[in-house]
């Protein structure tokens, strides 16, 4: 579609700009995901940008077709309701540290841009301070900020807006010409600025990035892309003779702006979006801070984006309990040795032959998972996962072959979607119709990756089949059921999604459930607690096995805000 230029910057403009930058990230992905050194490999940075930018403009394009709605196809939202949305969008879509910044930086130019209310534009004062915005914050939001990276490119642009505004006071694309020329400068110079770029013959990748969405900016006003950079494989010799573009064609990949990475560094990667206070984030920052490294908190109005990477995974996520309620939680498992690299000196990372993906309930068993081994996706209560959210789980198992749990019957489709789409990117996906997080457990507990991909696949399959699986839940309406009528606040106990027991006492419907499913015999019973399930649930229901079943044991774990009180499942 032809972008028309635009010569202040208004709603019109922000849509465009949202457009412009989605199109520049995505021919520019591969080659960004394929030069990162520092601080980790993991080799997604470019994907991640674009994702980010990519939610950014769903919400804008949201808020368009709203307005067109309400007032018919002249209505068109103001710059605060585009800026607002772009900045929502990019914070709730923000993937990886890379996503996790740009998040900030667009959230700190929406800060100014919305700051006239109704006001229909703003011009080139307004963007140079709107850039300034931007880069101020998004320094503030990481926990330790280093030179080189997609900070001092920010910073760059900033400081290049704020002395061409003096000539054009008035002029959006002398501004944001200004502001890419700086940037391009800077990322130019970050291989001077932290020596592990240097030693890898390439330049900062995030920073890479936002020139990017910079040189879409100068587009948005004038109608014509900028020059593009030169090239983000810098001509460095190595010790043996390579040179950057060689390095940049191994497939080195980093995330941006954290403290510089120890050997062997942290195990887990671990984002969720959290619904808290200012004052509870400020103690969530020290906490996680001291748990691992590569910490960025951003947002703000009580809805906040958290990354860090860190050994505990489940310590991470209990901080976020703690400080308000945790959403959106994604855990992903970094293969040994080939992701937190020291200097670069580590060879490149590459994809990891399996992965397993899964859904899961609950916080707990999220840790539980990736302990394992698993990337992450957290269902909410009442509200599944889309298999967008699925295939970027996908993509960020960094797998040549990946094993999908959805763990849930009604992401049977989601789950079948996003196989697919993960198919035509050139992965080969198995989807285990798994129908509760249980049965993953135990398709989970057999998985070997040293086996043939089918071998794996069957093994884990039938592990999954071989389990029966129940829940204790609290009924949120009145409904007829297979076992009657039930009231809202009714214990139900549901065996294999139908309900078989309708009580008030959830210790009793606990029990009965259980009974029926140790009928037809068992080996093994997983208990996972919910946590606002009774204290004492888990050892009478232990003590009942012990009395009752013999040769049949019991393992117990806690899911965390899982919805149901209570997950059984019988092997």
């Amino acid at each position: 579609m032809a972008q028309v230029p635009q010569t202040f910057f208004d709603a019109l403009a922000v849509r465009s700009w949202c457009g412009l930058a989605l199109q520049a990230l995505g021919r520019a992905r591969e080659e960004i995901d394929a030069i990162n050194v520092y601080p980790v490999a993991d080799g997604d940075t470019g994907t991640n940008l674009y994702l980010t930018v990519e939610s950014a403009v769903a919400a804008v394009e949201a808020v368009f077709a709203a307005h067109e709605v309400d007032a018919g196809t002249s209505g068109k939202p103001t710059l605060a309701d585009a800026a607002g949305a772009m900045a929502h969008g990019a914070l709730i879509g923000a993937q990886g540290n890379s996503g996790t910044i740009l998040a900030q930086l667009l959230r700190g130019m929406a800060q100014v841009l919305t700051a006239g209310g109704e006001t229909p534009h703003t011009d080139g004062p307004g963007l140079r301070l709107a850039l300034r915005q931007a880069a101020d914050s998004a320094r503030q939001a990481v926990a330790h900020p280093v030179e080189g990276t997609v900070l001092s490119v920010a910073t760059a642009a900033a400081d290049a807006a704020a002395e061409a505004a003096g000539g054009a006071e008035g002029d959006c694309a002398a501004v944001a010409r200004a502001a890419y020329e700086g940037a391009h400068a800077a990322l130019a110079a970050t291989p001077g600025q932290l020596a592990v770029l240097a030693r890898a013959g390439v330049v900062d990748a995030g920073g890479r990035g936002l020139v990017a969405v910079l040189a879409a900016l100068v587009e948005t006003f004038t109608g014509e892309a900028p020059r593009p950079f030169a090239g983000s494989a810098v001509a460095l010799p190595g010790p043996a003779g390579t040179v950057g573009a060689e390095a940049a064609a191994q497939g080195l990949a980093d995330e941006d702006c954290a403290a510089s990475p120890q050997d062997g560094g942290p195990a887990f990667e671990v984002i969720y979006l959290l619904e808290a206070d200012d004052a509870s984030v400020a103690r969530l920052r020290t906490r996680l801070d001291a748990l691992g490294d590569s910490l960025v908190v951003v947002g703000g109005d009580g809805l906040w984006n958290v990354h860090v990477h860190v050994d505990d995974a489940g310590a991470a996520v209990e901080a976020g309990v703690e400080a308000g309620r945790p959403y959106r939680i994604r855990i992903t498992h970094f293969a040994l040795g080939d992701v937190h690299t020291r200097g670069g000196e580590r060879p490149p990372r590459e994809r990891v032959q399996r992965a397993v993906v899964a859904v899961v309930p609950g916080e707990g068993l999220a840790g539980l998972y990736a302990e394992a081994g698993a990337t992450t996706v957290l269902a909410r209560p009442g509200e599944a996962p889309a298999s967008g959210e699925l295939v970027d789980a996908v993509r960020r198992a960094h797998a040549l072959e990946v094993v999908l749990l959805p763990n849930d019957a009604d992401l049977r489709h989601t789950a079948a979607a996003a196989a697919e789409q993960a198919r035509a990117e050139g992965i080969r996906v198995a989807l285990i119709p798994t129908r509760s997080a249980v049965q993953g457990i135990a398709a989970l507990a057999v998985h070997e990756p040293e086996r043939r991909f089918d071998e794996d696949v069957v093994s884990m399959t039938s592990a999954a089949g071989a389990t029966r699986y129940a829940e204790v839940a609290v009924a949120e309406r009145e409904s007829w059921t297979m076992a009657g009528i039930c009231q809202a606040g009714d214990v139900l106990g549901l065996v294999e999604d139908d309900v078989a027991v309708i009580g008030s006492d959830v210790i009793a419907i606990a029990e009965a459930v259980l009974d029926r499913m140790l009928q037809a015999g068992g080996e093994l019973v997983t208990l996972v607690l919910g946590d606002e399930a009774p204290d004492s649930v888990a050892d009478r229901l232990e003590a009942r096995v012990r009395e009752s079943y013999l040769a049949v044991d019991t393992v117990v774990y806690r899911g965390g805000r899982q919805g149901a009180l209570l997950l059984i499942g019988v092997e």
